[in-house]
């Protein structure tokens, strides 16, 4: 189930984050609710809007022809996924927790795009930091143990979560795992034995808040 909160012009403020300068330019834009569990677009379907994460997560993934999931990348806050080089969604994009998202027509971008350069810009950086961040998650899946990939994540989660101190992860362990190709016991073991070597702690009875103690470390364990 989708809410729409408000649909309003780019000309407000607080458009698009990374792309600052379409708040000058003519785009519509909408802000939808999502339910925790909702899906926001489906695997196939026209890909005709870009969207950004205002609040919550937001996760990406392909159902395997034997029924197992992979997920492909995490949608955080301030984050802008469903920019697609095709017509259709490669991936189903689905919200972790109740999330809202800012919702743009992916023609009216394209359409700015051919007149601003600032704009184009913008989109070349996305695109490429989402070839970058495949490439990564690709050697992840391929080259790394499975302590590796658990040590990969929370560096990741770490450099891309605002909190100072305490890491609040959204996605519970079995979505850590469906991203990391790994097993959700494998992934329990991987914290508790960075937790038993003092390298991380747990708050909290679901151990969804981690506080890194030793970032150095973990650092060592994913070279």
């Amino acid at each position: 189930m989708l809410v729409n909160i408000n649909a309003v012009s780019a000309k407000r403020q607080n458009a698009l984050g990374e792309l600052g300068e379409l708040s000058r330019s003519r785009i519509f834009l909408s802000e939808f609710k999502y339910n925790r569990g909702a899906e926001i677009y489906g695997e196939t379907e026209t890909a005709d809007y870009i969207y950004q994460v205002l609040e919550g997560a937001v996760r990406s993934y392909k159902l395997l022809f034997d029924g197992r999931r992979q997920i492909g990348a995490f949608h955080l806050v301030g984050d802008i996924f469903g920019l697609e080089n095709g017509a259709a969604h490669r991936f189903t994009a689905e919200a972790i927790v109740d999330t809202t998202v800012r919702l743009m027509k992916r023609r009216s971008l394209e359409h700015v795009a051919e007149t601003d350069v600032v704009v184009a810009l913008d989109l070349l950086i996305m695109t490429t930091g989402n070839l970058q961040h495949a490439e990564d998650h690709m050697l992840l899946l391929g080259r790394k143990t499975s302590l590796e990939r658990v040590a990969a994540f929370l560096l990741e989660m770490d450099r891309r979560l605002t909190a100072k101190s305490v890491m609040a992860l959204p996605m519970s362990r079995r979505d850590i795992a469906d991203y990391l190709g790994l097993t959700l016991e494998t992934v329990s073991r991987a914290l508790s034995y960075l937790h038993a070597k003092g390298i991380l702690g747990f708050l909290g009875p679901t151990q969804r808040q981690i506080v890194l103690l030793d970032r150095l470390r973990l650092a060592e364990l994913d070279l």
